[in-house]
């Protein structure tokens, strides 16, 4: 599929912004020099800023532009799906200790297609409503040859272009299709004291893995949600 100019323009920026040109706070350049830069109108420029905003990578501040985001966006495990609007459940985010190579759940292994006993790379995230108080507790679990293909999901630091974009430059892999299992239960002590709910606490759990055109799949998210936060909207023609 042929990439689009907004697409390319929204690519490079955000290649520029991971490699260091543009970092945290700094102003990325104007719809008007980017259209300048690349030859396009004004429209195709402030549509491949949109695309970096809605991903949660630049922020609009008044009076000077869009800045590179100082706190990461990330979206919940499953709100990904295609034609949505990405910026929509976006929120805050913190890293969780380091990237570590661990053994799953049995639930996860099945899902990334491994065998019991087998370790794959898990970096956990805590999205946070606005008042800064936990809202979901995120484990991202990425098999083996992904994450040896792609050293950078093991590193403490944000992915500026986003994970999905990394796995996809450093492998050539990207999701094609992705499937969601929510379930219910009570959280585990781990759980409850990230969330800071109480021990039992009834949970929603949303696993969400992303498969490539060979079915294989790239990553099995995890994302756990008190009862009283959760809430699933679907909308659909009748």
């Amino acid at each position: 599929m042929a990439v689009l100019k907004y697409e390319e323009i929204a690519e490079s920026l955000r290649a520029r912004i991971a490699a260091g040109e543009y970092a945290p706070g700094a102003t990325i350049p104007s719809g008007r020099d980017l259209a300048e830069q690349w030859g396009v109108s004004r429209a195709t420029a402030i549509k491949a800023v949109d695309v970096l905003r809605n991903d949660g990578v630049v922020v609009a501040k008044q009076g000077t532009g869009f800045v590179v985001t100082e706190t990461p966006v990330a979206r919940p495990a499953g709100a990904r799906r295609a034609g949505s609007a990405r910026i929509l459940g976006g929120m805050p985010f913190l890293r969780i200790g380091t990237p570590d190579w661990a053994e799953p759940s049995t639930r996860v292994a099945n899902a990334l297609g491994i065998s019991s006993g087998v370790l794959a790379l898990r970096r956990i995230r805590i999205l946070q409503l606005p008042d800064g108080t936990p809202n979901s507790y995120v484990e991202a679990w990425f098999p083996p040859k992904v994450a040896e293909a792609s050293p950078r999901l093991a590193d403490t630091a944000p992915i500026a272009e986003g994970t999905t974009r990394y796995v996809r430059r450093q492998t050539g892999r990207f999701p094609v299709e992705g499937v969601d299992i929510t379930t219910v239960r009570l959280a585990t002590d781990t759980e409850a004291d990230r969330l800071q709910v109480a021990p039992g606490t009834a949970v929603a759990v949303l696993l969400h893995t992303a498969y490539d055109e060979d079915g294989r799949p790239l990553v099995c998210e995890e994302g756990v949600t008190p009862s009283s936060l959760f809430e699933q909207v679907d909308t659909y023609a009748m």
